[in-house]
């Protein structure tokens, strides 16, 4: 039997091809949606700041506080613990109610939101509007402050 010699090429340099992969339809789609949800909140955004008055960024302001003392205060409830569970809920309502109703405030305040019964009235409406909301804000306080103890 004669033997027979594989010959191995082994090159020092191994070159390495790289082939462009073609994209599926699914990534294209999810590229376009992630382009088209930034130019959206991009677009969101830059109206949002040009109808934007004082008292409105103020009572935005006031809503952002509202949810980082909610965030704040549920975090610290799973970390720490929530021994006395009513001073929690008591604290986290508060925060929740207080937040309905701020924003219950901020739509009455809005002109475009009036329906056409309150129309022609302008400031009584505002003022009214800011009355309930202390009012609320009161009974809500009054509540919370019963149930924690």
């Amino acid at each position: 039997m004669a033997k027979v010699k594989k010959s191995v090429n082994a090159d020092p340099d191994p070159v390495i091809k790289i082939t462009p992969v073609k994209t599926s339809a699914a990534a294209a789609v999810t590229t376009t949606s992630v382009v088209s949800f930034t130019q959206t909140l991009q677009k969101t955004l830059e109206a949002y700041k040009s109808s934007l008055t004082p008292k409105f960024a103020l009572i935005d302001i006031f809503l952002g506080f509202l949810v980082a003392l909610g965030a704040l205060q549920f975090v610290f409830c799973c970390l720490v613990g929530n021994f006395p569970f009513n001073a929690f809920l008591g604290g986290f309502i508060s925060t929740v109610g207080q937040f309905v109703l701020t924003v219950s405030l901020r739509l009455q305040f809005d002109d475009e939101n009036r329906v056409a019964i309150w129309k022609g009235q302008g400031k009584e409406m505002k003022w009214r509007a800011m009355g309930d909301y202390i009012f609320a804000s009161l009974v809500l306080h009054f509540i919370v402050y019963h149930f924690i103890n």
